[in-house]
């Protein structure tokens, strides 16, 4: 396999600038929807194609000897729609067995672009407004040092430029895997900290916007999330593997790698396999496979999701570090070294690390610039209920 081609998979691994991660986890999973040729096709079939090595399977392997992961998982879909999967290491060091095809694994903050939509699709309803401010709809909830949610739009909750302080950097590992968490208490354990920044000043990833997203919809429809995923994306898009854990369900249901966690990056892998999922919830609780992320990433970039205008909204970007990607609504794009942008997100928990790539060979028309700083025009504060 070329460099350049190796180069372009690996770096699209590295951590998307943000998540809750102070250890390593040690397992990786990565969904690529691709517009080019990534492996030989059906069409390629001379003997010199044929004893190419593949470079997707090379990518794994070198992911595996050279970054120290026990597993990891691919899913490549080409442009005339044909699926290949991927493994490479093992799938429990215990064991040693292998690593199951396109199995199940905890995706973490991929599960952001879920609640993003389903945020979206209620907008699209005309029963939220992405200007409007969080007070609205949570009247008197958000306050701290610098916190006010008469501040704070949806917008920038969705955009991680809300300033709000991350509660995910305060857990510690080991009591999230058998604590339950309530979203609320996720909220107070974020709000006993002073803001990052005011309200959309800079870009700054923070889990808490998440859950209050998450808050908002349950408010606004008057049921769980859990059941808004499923009802609005999982069930439409026919997605079989995925879903939102039940409280206390600390199982992954089907086939799946084990996962391993180092606190500190230098210390031994433990077994995280089996953990209570709720210290997530909306900013990072669901379960799924590869190729059930990639059905998710084809069909909101597709525009099945949503409509045109929210999709805009969702791809419309500030910048997000220095890494040269840029975060919408719930989703990130960032240039390739081998060309082109990707499409995704991106997500790990203690255990299981997870990046979706949709790749595309340009940007999509409807991306746009969104300013970031004191200078952007704020809407007005809304004075009634919606």
């Amino acid at each position: 396999m070329s460099a350049r081609t190796r180069q372009c998979l690996r770096s699209s691994t590295r951590r998307q600038g943000g998540g809750r991660r102070r250890a390593v986890p040690a397992a990786l999973a990565i969904g690529v929807m691709t517009l080019g040729a990534l492996v030989p096709t059906a069409a390629s079939g001379s003997a010199a194609a044929a004893a190419r090595p593949d470079r997707v399977q090379q990518a794994l392997n070198t992911l595996v000897r050279d970054d120290g992961m026990p597993a990891a998982l691919a899913s490549v879909r080409d442009r005339n729609g044909r699926t290949r999967t991927y493994t490479a290491g093992v799938g429990d060091l215990t064991t040693g067995s292998k690593v199951p095809r396109d199995g199940q694994v905890r995706i973490g903050s991929n599960t952001k672009a879920f609640t993003a939509v389903v945020v979206l699709q209620l907008v699209a309803e005309g029963k939220i407004g992405l200007d409007t401010f969080v007070d609205t709809y949570l009247p008197g909830l958000v306050r701290g040092e610098g916190i006010d949610g008469n501040l704070i739009t949806v917008r920038e909750l969705l955009q991680h430029t809300s300033g709000l302080p991350d509660y995910g950097i305060h857990l510690d590992d080991d009591e999230i895997r058998t604590r339950h968490y309530e979203p609320r208490e996720l909220l107070d354990i974020a709000l006993r900290h002073k803001a990052d920044a005011a309200p959309g000043e800079t870009w700054g990833y923070s889990n808490t916007n998440y859950i209050l997203a998450g808050l908002i919809i349950e408010k606004i429809t008057g049921r769980p999330l859990a059941e808004e995923i499923d009802r609005r994306i999982i069930k439409p898009l026919g997605l079989r593997h995925t879903y939102f854990p039940s409280p206390g369900d600390r199982t992954v249901r089907e086939p799946h790698p084990q996962g391993y966690h180092r606190n500190p990056a230098d210390g031994p892998l433990r077994d995280f396999t089996e953990i209570d999922p709720s210290a997530g919830w909306a900013a990072g609780q669901l379960i799924s496979t590869n190729s059930d992320l990639n059905r998710f990433f084809g069909a909101l970039l597709a525009g099945r999701l949503l409509p045109a205008a929210q999709l805009a909204e969702m791809r419309t970007t500030v910048p997000a570090g220095t890494s040269g990607m840029r975060y919408g609504l719930g989703l990130t794009s960032r240039p390739l070294s081998c060309g082109g942008v990707y499409w995704g997100h991106g997500g790990d928990m203690a255990g299981p690390a997870v990046l979706i790539v949709r790749k595309v060979t340009d940007h999509h028309p409807g991306e746009q610039a969104r300013p970031v700083g004191p200078a952007r025009l704020r809407a007005p504060k809304p004075t009634t209920d919606r």
